[in-house]
């Protein structure tokens, strides 16, 4: 089997791919795409994956997209080692838990990976280069021209911190029986989620879980298993691409 990766380091969804794959133990090629030049709307790109979004999966030639969509694809493809569990009932709370995660925190980051982060790279761009970006954007065009080069609005912040806050809350209650992982094993449904919690260190929002004793240990044991390690590499990591993002006044969104 030949597995082609087309994915962004820094992009969460890509590394929910990547790691996938790693726990899977699979050799894959990776393309990386520049997601600010703009790689991803090439029409080259968007043959392979018409959303012009990573990441994008070619297996044998044949295209599969979407971070999750993708995960399953190779769950049921290599179905060992296992990470999804064996009961119906048991994956199919796997799956409640990842439509949460899309539907909720994955989202929600980017109004403060955006504002913390990547404004300063578009404040830099002229009013007619900003509007032109933002256009050519099939899936976000709206969500990114709402930001506009000033960011977004202090209420845009709060909504968007307290679904995060929502997600460690209803994470804590899984965890409180003393679990590691979600739904005790490993599986899809932590690393659904996990890419976001690594952004969230990464942009100063760790203390948003720091009185969370279940998120907190299943946070460092999910953070330190090798295949997260590698899919990580040098890069992966906003701060690493782009320099430290500022300061996070929490205080002045929670009260």
């Amino acid at each position: 089997m030949e597995f082609v990766l087309y994915n962004a380091p820094q992009s969460t969804c890509s590394q929910k791919a990547r790691i996938t794959l790693l726990e899977k133990g699979l050799d894959y090629g990776e393309k990386k795409l520049d997601l600010f030049r703009g790689d991803q709307l090439k029409p080259e790109y968007k043959a392979i994956n018409p959303n012009g979004v990573v990441p994008s999966l070619v297996h044998d030639g044949e295209p599969v997209i979407d971070s999750s969509v993708i995960m399953e694809y190779l769950e049921e493809l290599v179905p060992s080692p296992r990470l999804a569990p064996e009961a119906p009932i048991d994956r199919a709370h796997m799956r409640e838990w990842m439509r949460f995660f899309e539907e909720v925190p994955t989202p929600a980051i980017r109004v403060p990976s955006y504002n913390l982060v990547f404004l300063r790279h578009f404040q830099g761009m002229t009013e007619e280069e900003f509007l032109a970006f933002g256009e050519s954007k099939p899936l976000r065009k709206d969500f990114f021209l709402k930001m506009g080069r000033t960011g977004y609005s202090d209420d845009e912040m709060r909504q968007s911190l307290s679904r995060l806050k929502l997600t460690i809350d209803r994470m804590e209650t899984a965890l409180d029986d003393g679990r590691t992982y979600l739904l005790g094993d490993f599986s899809l449904a932590d690393i659904c989620v996990l890419p976001t919690f690594l952004r969230m260190q990464d942009i100063g929002l760790r203390p948003l879980w720091a009185d969370f004793p279940g998120v907190t240990r299943w946070y460092d044991a999910a953070s330190g298993r090798p295949s997260v390690r590698e899919a990580m590499y040098h890069g992966s990591l906003l701060s690493e691409k782009y320099g430290e993002s500022v300061d996070v006044e929490l205080d002045r969104y929670f009260g």
